[in-house]
């Protein structure tokens, strides 16, 4: 099985205080669903009130991040057998999120 990473920038959604709340109550639910499927792997949002850092191999710790680099808003992790599958609960995630969500998948790692 193949993990796929459903996510969005915290720009996609653009909601009111009511709709946020149906969005969050409407989202948990599917991620329930997605538990209650066995392929649910992990997810949540970024804290972008925690700003990120660049680390090395030294173990030397910058401010300065990779230029053009950007990871804000949420995501989810699933373990699925197919690509349509995935795209299938991305559109499901979607709809209970009110914005469209960005379906990328991860390389095979015999290790991970």
């Amino acid at each position: 099985m193949t993990k796929y990473l459903i996510s969005f920038p915290s720009e996609a959604m653009v909601l009111t205080p009511d709709e946020l709340a149906v969005a969050t109550r409407e989202s948990h639910a599917v991620i329930a669903a997605a538990k209650a499927a066995g392929v649910y792997v992990f997810g949540g949002g970024i804290e972008e009130g925690v700003p990120p850092v660049l680390v090395s191999g030294e173990g030397g710790v910058s401010s300065r991040i990779y230029p053009g680099s950007r990871l804000d808003g949420g995501f989810t992790v699933l373990e699925l057998p197919s690509r349509e599958e995935a795209e299938r609960w991305a559109a499901r995630i979607a709809a209970a999120c009110r914005c469209a969500q960005e379906l990328r998948e991860f390389m095979y790692d015999p290790e991970s």
